[in-house]
């Protein structure tokens, strides 16, 4: 799977930061001993393929430490819900 620049501008350019849940506010659950519904789980197990497969594809430090850098700011600013599309299944 590629990076996704569209993704990544999404999440960058969000005006509304505050409002939405994100991956690790999920994490955060999950290791406070919260129950997480299947869709939560989903969400994170996505997550974990996509950051896998992009940090796993890159070819230089110089671009996995970029699209480190990016994921993370994807996994603490943006909302959960999208990683419970199929697209992230893969």
């Amino acid at each position: 799977m590629e990076f996704k620049n569209d993704i990544a501008k999404r999440f960058f350019s969000k005006q509304d930061i505050g409002g939405a849940e994100s991956i690790n506010d999920l994490r955060d659950k999950e290791f406070s001993g919260k129950t997480l519904t299947a869709e939560e789980k989903y969400a994170l197990a996505n997550f974990d393929k996509y950051r896998l497969n992009i940090l796993n594809s890159q070819e230089d430090d110089e671009q996995f430490h970029l699209h480190y850098r990016q994921i993370q700011v994807i996994s603490n600013l943006g909302d959960w819900r999208e990683f419970i599309k199929d697209e992230y299944a893969k």
